[in-house]
């Protein structure tokens, strides 16, 4: 069997992976949907003070704003639920507008069937609310066509990242789409070499949807390879249980039909919540442990005068390679960069000062560093060195599913670390055991169970495994 060689790529295949890598569109989307959320609220209430005026001849009267500020709260979690602000609504103005009527209705429709139980429609000026409505039906439907002329001329009218992949499969014309070839990047579903699929996970870098058309033979391969990079992926290919398909996509104008075989692990609610509880965790772990962190670094500079900090190169989120922060715990001379030798219960390349950090697991405390730069989160699948091995195989080489667990930012800690499932992996059960438990966490993810696990991990910071 063909070992994997460490060597990263040409520098001119190197260059033409990274100009190919696609500008974030997230950051600007969620800019977007804020700015038409308080505009939204914004022409609710002027609609309804404008109405009062017309009506009642008295600016923000007290009965048409009453019913605005009860009307707004409702509209907001409706709109919010049915894509009035979302990535669709910013490409399609007509489908925003009418989600937003939509939402405009029901919300009008619940305040009246509320105001009618409670016996409090006398509150209300039923002739200003029906102004305040069709004036705030018309401003929405406005500002959506203004929103849509803005997307043109500045964002040149793009919203999403989508990439066709053509490894030889049937052509597909996807508008708007960066198509390239999977042979000009060395991309193979069937390889388990990590530097492919770092440059794979560079490929498919702020990627929104990503469309593979391949061979019959390639389809599950790629599929996998999907998963793993946590993106919204489809295969062109009729239904194919296989693959693990979750949905059939049929793009008529183009008389091809796809499998959604990925969708990532998170929407965006919960990418938002993880990486908020990540920056709060970390910015106060670094801020309370100070006086650790502070003390290990003295420490293991008085004992040989080397440097503070160990890198290493490990895989993340979409198999992509970053630098981990660790204390160092080896003598200089005998330290692992790839990670090809597991550390041994009293291993002789291990420092003094390094054996009590290890087992308190001190010497992981500066990755707070990597959660606060993104490479990592407070809690998800440990990342693992390149050169790992479980009885003489490389982990994926035990268990092709081990890269889908890359879909997800790797963690500080785990639920497998939890479970007891840390220290070297001698056997493959070693492996398969975090594995399981790495596969469960990510198709379970929530934010009641990320507090829990870090909870739980204050448990085990000294386990008999952690040497």
């Amino acid at each position: 069997m063909n070992r994997m060689t460490p060597k990263l790529l040409d520098a001119v295949r190197h260059e033409a992976v990274e100009n190919r890598i696609a500008p974030s569109l997230e950051r600007r989307r969620l800019r977007a949907y804020m700015l038409m959320l308080l505009a939204d609220g914004a022409l609710l209430n002027l609609s309804f003070a404008l109405a009062a005026m017309l009506w009642e001849g008295r600016w923000w009267e007290p009965r048409a704003m009453l019913a605005a500020q009860a009307m707004l709260p409702v509209f907001f979690t409706i709109a919010l639920y049915n894509g009035s602000y979302g990535v669709r609504a910013l490409s399609d103005w007509v489908f925003a507008a009418r989600q937003a009527l939509i939402a405009l209705v029901i919300s009008a429709a619940l305040l009246n069937f509320v105001a009618f139980y409670t016996k409090s429609n006398d509150d209300f000026s039923r002739a200003a609310v029906t102004l305040g409505l069709l004036f705030t039906a018309l401003m929405l439907v406005a500002l959506r066509r203004v929103v849509a002329m803005l997307i043109v001329q500045r964002w040149d009218g793009r919203v999403s990242n989508r990439m066709v992949i053509d490894d030889g499969g049937a052509s597909f014309p996807f508008e708007g789409a960066e198509v390239i070839n999977a042979a000009d990047y060395h991309l193979d579903p069937a390889s388990h070499d990590p530097f492919m699929l770092d440059r794979l996970g560079k490929l498919l870098r702020n990627q929104d949807k990503v469309v593979v058309s391949c061979p019959r033979e390639r389809r599950e391969g790629w599929a996998l390879l999907l998963k793993s990079a946590g993106v919204y992926g489809e295969i062109v290919s009729e239904p194919a249980h296989s693959l693990g398909a979750v949905g059939v996509h049929r793009y008529d104008e183009l008389d091809r039909t796809t499998l959604v075989v990925s969708t990532g692990p998170l929407g965006l609610r919960a990418r938002i919540l993880k990486r908020v509880f990540d920056i709060v965790v970390a910015t106060a772990g670094l801020i309370a442990l100070s006086p650790v962190l502070i003390a290990a670094a003295v420490m293991i500079k008085l004992e040989d005068g080397g440097p503070v900090l160990f890198v290493q190169r490990r895989l993340g989120r979409g198999n992509l390679f970053f630098d981990v922060f660790k204390f160092r715990s080896m003598r200089l001379e005998k330290l692992d960069a790839d990670g090809d030798r597991s550390t041994a219960r009293d291993d002789d390349r291990i420092t003094r000062i390094g054996a009590f950090m290890r087992r308190t697991s001190i010497d992981e405390l500066p990755q707070l560093l990597n959660v606060l730069k993104g490479d990592m989160s407070i809690v998800g699948p440990r990342p693992h060195a390149i050169g790992s091995q479980a009885n003489n195989k490389y982990f994926w080489e035990v268990d092709r599913m081990y890269w889908q667990r890359h879909s997800l930012k790797p963690g500080l800690t785990g639920l497998a670390q939890v479970r007891g499932h840390r220290g070297a992996t001698e056997v493959e059960k070693d492996l398969t055991d975090r594995l399981q438990s790495d596969l469960e966490y990510i198709a379970g993810w929530s934010l009641r169970r990320d507090i829990g696990i870090v909870l739980r991990t204050v448990m085990v910071l000294k386990h008999d495994n952690a040497y």
